[in-house]
């Protein structure tokens, strides 16, 4: 089964490369199974892995039906790489995984700053009896970890590790920047002995950070301390998962003494990702390579 969900990553990974024509597939490496011996509590009951038909005004390639979860490396040019990687979450609803719009796409921007992007396709949809992000939880522990551990062989730098989410890839990413001390899933091998801590995290419009009842308050899920990675969070008002999801957050890493950089826009509603409208939050992309390179991200 393995096989075939790794052959069928290939040949999207490289559609969608072709497609954008980035140079995404000259940089990019083949993808890696996270579960060499299959993910922690997959029976297959899950369909065949797919892509659903893009659709509406702005078509965006929608990934199903993951259960052999990946990361795939997209270098940046040798001139260009700082050593500095991102590893990036799509959004989805933790339903499906807006692969390229919030994926490639984004690849092919850290790229062309100087950073190595880490593409990481977690299990889609939700799994029936689990809480909405305990697979993709594990999948993001495992995919930190194995990016730090492989890091020297790889030529990146292990203490410049961030996360970056869109979405439901966003409260996955605040999951990751807030549970690390501890696996969610039994050790498999030397991967699981290195630190899944980011060194830094990235959210753009993320959802479900607020409590369920009480949107001034943060999710019960998530505890912030002074380990929480320095954060950049970026959401409009007129969004409809809320502009609060980001502010919560943020006031969290104030009072936990986390170094931690908003910006908040007006208009531009929900998924985005990095491409451009009339609204003023299409400039993101730029404040974020601001904050990484004031961060000292970049270097």
């Amino acid at each position: 089964m393995h096989s075939k969900y790794s052959q069928f990553t290939i040949l999207l990974t490289l559609i969608l490369s072709i497609a954008g024509s980035s140079p995404l597939a000259a940089n990019g490496s083949s993808p890696i199974l996270l579960w060499p011996n299959g993910a922690p509590g997959e029976i297959g009951n899950i369909d065949a892995e797919g892509i659903a038909n893009p659709r509406g005004e702005k078509p965006v390639t929608r990934l199903t039906n993951v259960s052999a979860p990946t990361l795939t490396l997209f270098r940046a040019a040798p001139e260009n790489d700082t050593g500095a990687t991102v590893i990036v979450c799509p959004g989805g609803g933790y339903n499906i995984l807006a692969y390229d719009l919030e994926g490639t796409e984004v690849i092919e921007w850290l790229n062309s700053i100087g950073v190595n992007g880490v593409l990481l396709k977690y299990r889609v949809p939700r799994r029936k009896g689990l809480e909405k992000h305990t697979a993709p939880l594990q999948d993001a522990q495992r995919a930190i970890g194995m990016v730090r551990h492989r890091a020297k062989g790889w030529g990146l730098d292990p203490n410049r590790i961030g996360i970056l989410g869109f979405s439901a890839g966003g409260h996955l990413s605040a999951m990751a920047s807030n549970h690390f001390k501890t696996r969610t899933y039994p050790r498999v091998d030397g991967n699981d002995d290195v630190s899944s801590r980011p060194d830094f995290t990235v959210l753009i419009y993320t959802a479900y950070l607020t409590h369920p009842d009480d949107i001034l308050k943060l999710s019960p899920d998530l505890t912030v301390t002074n380990e929480t990675p320095p954060c950049f969070l970026i959401q409009t008002q007129d969004d409809g998962v809320k502009v609060e999801s980001s502010i919560v957050y943020y006031l969290a890493c104030k009072r936990a003494k986390v170094p931690a950089e908003m910006h908040l826009y007006p208009k531009g509603g929900h998924g985005y990702g990095l491409r451009p409208s009339e609204h003023l939050v299409s400039s993101w992309p730029k404040r974020c390579e601001e904050w990484m390179k004031s961060s000292g991200l970049l270097d």
